[in-house]
């Protein structure tokens, strides 16, 4: 808990320092306008990677398999859509970081690995099962 605790303290006062220090470097406006740039550019690459991953999600479940790492991925992408309207450059650069496939990917799949997964779906629906029970006509 305090490790969550010294990010969510120390993370605005490293923002805050490299803001200023990018400000005074290249101007204010300047650092304004790359703040709110890398925030439309990063909602822009967060549309189409939640699309994606939606529909990556929607195949499988047509398929009749659980789409957990889709589902995790999609936790993630928030995550990432978060930061990256969270002013400030490190923020930024982790979100942009989530947005990359192959790094959602292997982080989901090690969440994943921790939690025990049970998919009640076994294939189509009805095939091979036999439902037995008592029938009545209501009048």
């Amino acid at each position: 808990m305090r490790n969550w605790t010294a990010v969510f303290f120390v993370t605005p006062l490293v923002e805050m320092y490299l803001l200023i220090e990018v400000g005074g470097q290249i101007g204010a406006w300047s650092t304004i306008f790359l703040v709110v740039f890398t925030a439309v550019v990063g909602v822009s690459l967060l549309r189409r990677q939640g699309f994606r991953t939606l529909a990556r999600g929607l195949s499988r479940l047509q398929q009749g398999q659980l789409p957990a790492t889709e589902v995790v991925e999609g936790l993630l992408l928030a995550v990432a859509g978060a930061l990256l309207l969270t002013p400030g450059f490190v923020t930024d650069a982790v979100g942009f970081g989530l947005l990359m496939p192959w790094a959602r990917n292997n982080i989901a799949k090690k969440i994943l690995a921790q939690v025990d997964l049970k998919s009640p779906v076994q294939g189509p629906a009805g095939v091979g099962e036999t439902i037995e029970g008592d029938f009545q006509r209501r009048p």
